[in-house]
């Protein structure tokens, strides 16, 4: 069936609320092909997509197909599957209640157990749930940090961590079976909660996920902070307050106009703590109150962006890396100082994170493992050393905002990140330093460490066609030099090779496979290419290392501006 096909057949759909058939009959023809000429994917954590009708968007029909995957494949193991449930938490995005509600009507129809969070809550509280109620799995609807058309629907273990790719393949494959979505059965909510098959979840939950976060301080407040968060509209607001009050910060300043949850994200281009305009706001009322640290969350609050005054007493967002080496260098130095930083302690990264953070785990003499991009990868290592106890987890992040401290949580957690990076900015100004002076001191004692993030949006079906153009192209034609700088060695995570240029050599890589291509140049910079898993985007990494801030800012700039100088050449003659 072709999707001229498709789109006609859910027009024709009795099933179809008058809402959707209304934006059917409203569409473009190239809006028509583009939610109709495929099904909208679902990956190793879900799947994620702009909200409205058709196979290639998240709507009622496609959640309901998603979760009768999941129920499909619960039921294969085990009516104890089915008592143990599913955990449901949603965000604050556009129909995000009314697709929570869905899941629970659509497992119940298989005699699953569901606990629905009555309001928002962040995806972390989710992770934690699934392993505090002892769950089978937990879905949070949540398009983490995408603009607002969008929304997404992630899927966790009974680990609390997202599904691994082997899971995710049974729900893809009993999702394939599946012919006909508009017309899957479920339940009604009355029915299922007087039958006990639904929950709502509140209080209880918050509670002991509060007094878990309470077991990662190492300090009270060395000094007391005026301290500027924004929630961005999400669902940090009530989590992260009560974390800081815990920890013994009281001077917190929420920001007023982005405290509630607006699925429109209306005071910000967009509701991501990466990009530095989504800072406006709080730059605004850290200069009315001179505030020693700015901190922001994600919608689904699981990635946080932290800003700090310079030497100009300008507020500066910090990168994911240069937040992430402030951490690990603060729980690392202090464990040590303490006593309690066993000797077979590793920290994990992903394999476009900074190596700074590295070189302060060499420091330390502690393991520095690599995984994949995807905080799935970090929990899987976690799960693993939990289980054969070679490694002691201390900390995991990526460069996105994402950071894990306490393995409570098996995702990245933008609660844990902002109290311990309060907690590091009080230890930093009780000796007279700010948080950005603690930062000049690690690449004084470190190396100068630059890293930078590229990214291209390409939608629609021409878009995918031409990211898959831009990857094919680089393996097929790498490039020999960089700036003048030779290409030492390339590293294809899809062939799962690392290859030599020098000695033509060719070593295998042991990570899973994956569409990433990582390029090594002579002077240790480096750069990686990778499609977004989640959005229509390929991104574009840059590392540098130099013996001076602005050496590293130059030569991090000008390998960035060649790379792309390749990809506009690629993408014209496309």
């Amino acid at each position: 069936m072709n999707w001229n096909d498709t789109y006609d057949k859910w027009l024709m759909s009795e099933s179809i609320s008058e809402e959707l058939k209304s934006q059917l009959q409203s569409m473009s023809e190239a809006e028509k092909e583009d939610s109709f000429y495929k099904s909208l994917e679902f990956g190793t954590g879900g799947m994620r997509g702009e909200i409205g009708p058709g196979k290639n968007r998240l709507n009622i029909y496609t959640i309901r197909k998603a979760t009768t995957g999941l129920a499909r494949y619960i039921e294969t193991q085990g009516e104890n599957a089915k008592q143990q449930g599913v955990v449901v938490a949603y965000d604050s995005r556009h129909k995000s209640p009314e697709f929570a509600l869905e899941v629970a009507k659509t497992l119940g129809e298989y005699g699953i157990k569901t606990y629905v969070f009555e309001e928002l809550r962040p995806t972390p509280e989710l992770s934690f749930a699934v392993r505090y109620l002892q769950a089978f799995a937990g879905i949070v609807i949540t398009a983490s940090h995408n603009p607002p058309e969008y929304n997404g629907y992630k899927v966790y273990g009974k680990d609390g961590a997202q599904l691994p790719p082997a899971a995710a393949d049974h729900i893809v494959s009993y999702m394939d079976a599946i012919e006909d979505e508009l017309v899957l059965p479920v339940k009604d909510e009355k029915e299922l909660l007087e039958k006990g098959f639904l929950s709502y979840l509140g209080e209880e939950v918050d509670s002991a996920y509060l007094k878990e976060l309470k077991t990662i301080q190492i300090n009270r407040p060395e000094a007391q902070l005026k301290i500027v968060y924004t929630p961005l509209h999400g669902t940090g607001n009530k989590p992260v307050t009560a974390g800081l009050k815990a920890f013994g910060f009281d001077h917190v300043t929420v920001v007023k106009e982005q405290q509630l949850p607006d699925p429109n994200f209306s005071t910000v281009s967009s509701p991501n703590p990466e990009e530095h305009s989504a800072f406006t706001l709080a730059i605004q009322y850290g200069k009315e109150i001179d505030a020693d640290l700015l901190m922001a969350t994600d919608p689904d609050a699981d990635r946080l962006g932290v800003a700090v005054k310079n030497h100009e007493g300008e507020y500066v967002v910090l990168t994911g890396n240069q937040t992430g080496a402030l951490l690990l260098h603060y729980l690392l130095s202090q464990k040590k100082k303490n006593g309690t930083l066993p000797e077979n302690s590793v920290m994990l990264k992903t394999i476009v994170t900074s190596e700074f953070g590295r070189a302060i785990a060499d420091d330390f003499k502690v393991k520095t493992v690599n995984t994949l991009t995807g905080f799935k990868f970090i929990a899987e290592k976690i799960h693993e050393y939990n289980q054969t106890g070679n490694h002691t987890f201390q900390f995991g992040y990526e460069e996105s905002y994402g950071y894990l401290i306490g393995d409570f949580v098996r995702d990245k957690d933008a609660v844990q990140a902002a109290i311990m990076s309060a907690e590091v900015a009080a230890h930093y100004k009780a000796q007279g330093k700010s948080l950005y002076d603690g930062l000049l001191e690690l690449f004084e004692a470190y190396g100068y460490y630059k890293e930078s993030l590229q990214s291209i949006t390409l939608k629609g079906k021409q878009g995918i066609e031409q990211i898959q153009h831009i990857l094919a192209s680089f393996r097929s034609h790498p490039p020999k030099e960089i700036a003048g700088i030779k290409v030492e060695a390339i590293e294809d995570y899809q062939t799962s090779e690392k290859a030599s240029i020098e000695t033509n050599t060719v070593e295998a890589i042991t990570l899973p496979k994956s569409n990433v291509l990582k390029f090594y140049l002579s002077d240790g910079s480096w750069f990686a290419i990778r499609p977004s898993g989640t959005e229509p985007k390929v991104k574009f990494y840059f590392g540098v290392t130099g013996k001076f801030l602005k050496e590293s800012e130059e030569k991090n700039q000008l390998i960035k501006e060649k790379v792309m100088e390749l990809v506009d050449d690629l993408l014209t003659v496309k």
